[in-house]
């Protein structure tokens, strides 16, 4: 079964738009774990236009009381910026189960590349061995048909995370068939290298299914921007688990 990790940072985005602290970030969490997520992740960003270093510390002890994955998605290159202590640093001192290193900056409204390791493989190589030294799984964000994956071998990683943007775009549009066989292809690539793959970006209840039956053993979808706007008509509780219903097919 490929396990769901639910992104909560549109509820974030909706707290912030108002100030205070409804809607509830950790009240939204805790009904996706009970409804029986596997996972939570989040994406901390300098700019904190989303989740904030506090919303990172009170998830990592809610996913470790419930004993469920907990994943941080970021950009390492960033630097610290006013209350923004830096992704290394959320990490070092909340220990998530996974670590997603995504190569984005604030002109990006969303993350919508991989990382380039011909170019970046140096310059993530330290990050990844503090990572894994602090026995956290680390995983990248990588497009479908990079020539990369025997650099994400030598440097390590655990897990690839397939950036699913370009499938779901091919869905909409009626034919995924080819972003399928890139993301079929290199998630098998993956595979034989001994690297996990996981999935994720404008996945949703109406392309999920489909991606997962062409795409081989993925291991994890995250999944937020979907299923909170979904949630918002059915609510988070059966969303979820409607979700589940698919991963378990």
């Amino acid at each position: 079964m490929t396990a769901l990790s639910v992104n909560v940072n549109k509820i974030a985005v909706l707290r912030n738009s108002r100030g205070g602290a409804e809607p509830s970030v950790l009240k939204a969490a805790q009904t996706a774990i009970a409804a029986g997520a596997h996972g939570i992740t989040v994406h901390p960003r300098p700019d904190q236009r989303h989740i904030t270093p506090d919303d990172v510390d009170v998830l990592a002890a809610l996913c470790q009381k419930h004993a469920v994955e907990y994943n941080i998605e970021g950009n390492p290159f960033a630097p610290a910026r006013g209350g923004y202590p830096g992704l290394m640093a959320l990490i070092e001192r909340t220990r998530p189960s996974q670590a997603t290193l995504v190569p984005d900056g604030d002109g990006q409204l969303t993350s919508d590349h991989g990382f380039n390791l011909r170019s970046d493989a140096e310059k993530l190589s330290p990050y990844i061995r503090q990572l894994k030294q602090w026995g956290v799984r680390v995983s990248i964000f990588m497009d479908a048909g990079t020539p990369d994956l025997e650099l994400a071998k030598q440097l390590g990683i655990d897990r690839i995370e397939l950036y699913t943007g370009p499938f779901a775009e091919q869905f909409d549009r009626g034919d995924a068939a080819s972003a399928l066989a890139l993301c079929r292809q290199c998630a098998v690539q993956a595979q034989e290298l001994g690297i996990g793959v996981n999935a994720g970006h404008d996945l949703s209840q109406e392309n999920l299914g489909l991606f997962l039956a062409s795409v081989p053993n993925v291991l994890e979808v995250s999944i937020g921007h979907a299923l909170i706007g979904e949630a918002l008509y059915d609510g988070i509780d059966a969303t979820v688990r409607r979700y589940l219903t698919i991963c378990r097919q």
